[in-house]
């Protein structure tokens, strides 16, 4: 379950930095970069 939900997370997260083409919030860079690492170690963990 921890591996599907890092898949996910990680997925999202990479979503969000790619939604970062036009920056407009420094929040959203943050949001992406938190979700990467969470999914990052929920997937290998």
């Amino acid at each position: 379950m921890n591996r599907l939900l890092g898949f996910i997370l990680f997925f999202i997260g990479v979503g969000m930095v790619l939604a970062l083409v036009l920056p407009r919030c420094v929040a959203t860079g943050v949001i992406a970069g938190a979700l990467l690492l969470v999914g990052y170690h929920l997937f290998c963990c």
